[in-house]
């Protein structure tokens, strides 16, 4: 055994390498991002091969990991929870088909939205889908538990998801590290994979006889622990995650505890905890779905207190405080902000080519008091906030387009699209498709900074692609135009922005310069190359 620092998104990636490991597939989103990035910079996995190139989508991503899982190799699929939504389609019906080698779909949850649209709960996708939940409470279980998740995932049959969340992801702790394990042997099954009527129906009443194996692998689990004091407590208390360490902070080891890290919710072991306490209450990181649970465990009549309760807050991520708040112990000193300092909204970065883009766009729309600009996820996003304000909308990934297309279905004009480079290859093309084939009168502009910039500079799946792309869903070629957005450039965008508006068509505009960031980390490795040859 060795110890080593490493973050929790690190420990997943370095215990999924251990455990044998043969593929990552992930598209980045924060706060998964890490782990992808931690096994394409190991010696071990470089020297495996394990693959761990970026998908185009998540969806791409989950169906590539079941690919490789169905010719007998372990893959892991990484996300953060929306990306939950763009697989589900493939990861409901994995646990249909079954799986061959072992998978975990990995998700990475973002309670109080640090760097998300929504708050959703990933371990409602693994209920929906009857299939096993690993919660870790902390870096080392982040790490133990992947050889685990694999062993009940191939034992099983069925995808495993890993849950983690915000907290655990970034913070780091010391990690005692086991050896390393084979690689499984390609092992093509004879299973059919193949979910024609009659095959899924059979499949389906498979998956739903392994329910009590993977209810009694949870009941089981060393994951999971009861502590209970000596003396007979008045409250017992349901800790889920990384909740545990919030508990053992404010109450030490003087409550009756049962620790949740591994699903299905190991019911007797909830029975026993309710007969030895009036009441329970669940302490969990994220939506009520352990309390729901609980109160169709125990019934109406016995008192579960919770987020619903409004003992825990409804919304936002668990703390220390209102942990302690909540299990009745004094809070410790409290630190009010400051005052008479102004605020501070995130901002595009000086330099970036998006400003330059918003700009020309704001400029041209003065003219036309009736436009709206739809816009999407990434870097770009911000061009909501001042001092551009241009975005009416941000809802989900390559939203933008097909919403341009019902606002100028609608009449609405102008009705303009601004999508990222990354995003547009994630999901904005069968969007562009459905506006071509309706001669949608809307102007698509595919910000391009050439790498996806706001989970941190990775290779973006469509880079010197686009205008091949647009031109090959239908778009005119003479209307797919592009532009390097820079102050000095500013007449020739804002020409070209008004010139589209007016074509009465779907026209493509795409502004191309590098992201400041990517660029100057470019430069200082081209620098450092220079010097070390001289």
């Amino acid at each position: 055994m060795t110890k080593k620092l490493l973050l929790g998104d690190e420990a997943v990636a370095l215990g999924a390498i251990n455990a044998g490991l043969s593929g990552v597939y992930a598209y980045p989103g924060t706060p998964s991002t890490e782990i992808t990035e931690f096994i394409q910079g190991d010696a071990t996995a470089r020297a495996r091969g394990i693959h761990c190139r970026w998908s185009t989508n998540e969806k791409t991503a989950m169906e590539a990991a079941l690919g490789m899982s169905y010719a007998g190799k372990r893959a892991l699929v990484c996300m953060k929870h929306v990306g939950m939504n763009v697989c589900a389609d493939a990861f409901v019906n994995s646990a249909i088909t079954g799986v061959n080698g072992g998978l975990i779909v990995l998700a990475a949850d973002d309670p109080s939205m640090h760097s998300s649209q929504n708050e959703q709960d990933s371990r409602f996708y693994a209920k929906f889908a009857m299939v096993p939940v690993f919660e870790p409470s902390s870096q080392q279980e982040a790490y133990d538990m992947m050889a685990e998740a694999f062993a009940l995932s191939e034992a099983q049959k069925v995808p495993v998801v890993m849950r983690i969340v915000t907290r655990l992801a970034h913070s780091r702790a010391a990690v005692e590290v086991g050896e390393l394990a084979d690689e499984n042997p390609l092992n093509v099954s004879t299973d059919q994979w193949v979910l024609l009527p009659g095959n899924a129906r059979r499949k389906y009443v498979e998956l739903i006889g392994k329910q009590p194996a993977l209810l009694e692998a949870a009941e089981n689990s060393r994951f999971n622990k009861v502590e209970t004091p000596s003396e007979r407590a008045n409250l017992g208390i349901i800790a889920c995650g990384i909740a545990y360490n919030y508990v053992k902070e404010a109450v030490g080891d003087g409550a009756d505890i049962l620790k949740v890290s591994q699903y299905p919710l190991p019911a007797a072991q909830v029975k026993a905890l309710a007969g030895r306490n009036d009441a329970v209450i669940v302490i969990e990181d994220g939506q009520p779905v352990v309390e729901e649970m609980v109160a169709g465990l125990l019934g109406a009549d016995y008192r579960i207190l919770g987020r619903l309760t409004g003992d825990l807050p409804r919304t936002g991520e668990l703390t220390p405080d209102n942990v302690a708040k909540a299990l009745g112990v004094p809070a410790g000193p409290s630190f009010e902000p400051a005052k008479n300092l102004a605020g501070r909204p995130p901002q595009l970065c000086q330099g970036c080519g998006h400003r330059d883009v918003y700009a020309a766009l704001n400029q041209v729309l003065a003219d036309y008091p009736e436009h709206r600009v739809f816009g999407d996820i990434g870097c770009y996003t911000l061009g909501a906030l001042p001092p551009y304000k241009s975005l009416s909308s941000c809802v989900d990934m390559g939203a933008s387009i097909t919403m341009a297309k019902g606002a100028a279905d609608a009449g609405l004009f102008p009705s303009v699209a601004v999508i990222g480079d990354s995003t547009f290859t994630h999901s904005g093309m069968t969007g562009l498709l459905d506006a071509v084939n309706d001669r949608s009168n809307i102007v698509v502009i595919i910000s391009d900074n050439l790498t996806t910039g706001m989970a941190g500079g990775q290779d973006s799946a469509g880079t010197s692609k686009y205008e091949g792309i647009c031109t090959g869903l239908g778009v005119d070629p003479e209307h797919v135009r592009v532009v390097v957005p820079m102050p000095k450039n500013m007449e020739e965008i804002t020409r070209t922005i008004r010139e589209e508006i007016e074509y009465k068509g779907v026209s493509v505009i795409i502004p191309r310069r590098e992201c400041m960031q990517t660029l100057q980390r470019h430069m200082r490795e081209a620098k450092k190359a220079k010097e070390a040859g001289k």
